[in-house]
């Protein structure tokens, strides 16, 4: 059985196979309408189970849109219908799911929660967000760079703002596929030193810069993430809205980047706060190509966790 929870867990081998075969399906598709089955529908007769403990338009809409393009059935829960390690241990809920469905994928705060769900669950289980990463969509990011301009091996990767959970995951893709990393943003916010600490020893090319303009000179991908939380209060909000606007990215900061590098955000974004409308609409965007591969790169996934 094979789950996808990080990708520090997960083999370069089977990274780059995973990337492989959604571009394979995503090509095959081209032309076709959304509901239309894959061929061989891989997911037929198969029952995948969706849980939100947090909201999402995305991960949602793709994860419900790749199952049934696969052949297969979406259940969709709620974090208020589930409930999970309240009143119910997660434990006791991972194996009555497993005697349901054939797939889980769950989008949850804690990453101890997505652990304690795979230790127990007899079926494959995906990570779809925690407070901590969420590889998935770095999987969808590292699809859209090598199809606009080839392998990310040995590129320059620049990160803008806060180091969240997009970052972490991020950080753990420069290390399985090789490519250099810098993250700018107010000590404040810095990456979790869990993470951080190891990078040397691990052989991942990556500093930190609190300068914006000295960072991005020569990147060839700048990315960025929303500053505040939906669940932030508004003290917060404020106070983190002073921290990151000098990490803001707008056209000034993007034109020390390369000529040809991509600008990418996972979204949702507040626009003219984290990025300049300017800049998520100019000719280095593509955020909206990001969007879309997450459709292409969970059904990959989807794929790998059931395959033999």
């Amino acid at each position: 059985m094979k789950n996808f929870l990080n990708i520090s867990d997960t083999s370069i081998q089977d990274l780059t196979g995973i990337l492989e075969q959604a571009k394979m399906m995503k090509n095959a598709r081209i032309g076709l309408p959304k509901g239309t089955r894959d061929e061989g529908q891989p997911l037929s007769q198969h029952i995948v189970a969706l849980v939100f403990e947090k909201p999402s338009t995305r991960t949602r809409t793709s994860f419900d849109v790749g199952v049934r393009q696969l052949g297969g059935q979406p259940m969709l829960l709620s974090g208020t219908e589930m409930q999970l390690g309240q009143g119910e241990t997660i434990s006791d809920t991972a194996r009555v799911l497993s005697r349901y469905v054939d797939l889980i994928m769950l989008r949850t705060f804690e990453s101890q929660t997505l652990y304690e769900l795979a230790k127990y669950s007899t079926v494959p289980v995906i990570n779809g967000l925690t407070n901590e990463s969420h590889p998935c969509q770095i999987m969808a990011d590292i699809m859209t760079f090598e199809e606009k301009r080839g392998s990310i091996k040995g590129k320059k990767v620049v990160w803008f703002g806060d180091g969240n959970n997009v970052f972490n995951s991020f950080l753990q893709a420069a290390e399985k596929f090789n490519f250099s990393l810098i993250f700018s943003g107010p000590k404040e916010l810095d990456p979790s030193e869990n993470l951080t600490e190891n990078t040397k020893n691990l052989g991942i090319n990556f500093r930190i810069d609190r300068d914006p303009m000295s960072a991005i000179k020569d990147a060839d991908l700048v990315a960025t993430d929303t500053w505040v939380s939906m669940h932030d209060n508004p003290e917060i909000k404020q106070e983190r809205h002073n921290l990151l606007k000098p990490f803001q990215v707008n056209e000034e900061l993007m034109s020390r980047a390369s000529k040809d590098a991509l600008f990418m955000h996972c979204l949702p974004a507040h626009r003219n706060e984290e990025a300049t409308s300017r800049v998520m609409d100019g000719k280095n965007s593509v955020i909206f190509d990001e969007a879309e591969n997450r459709l292409h790169v969970q059904k990959a996934i989807m794929r790998w966790c059931l395959s033999k």
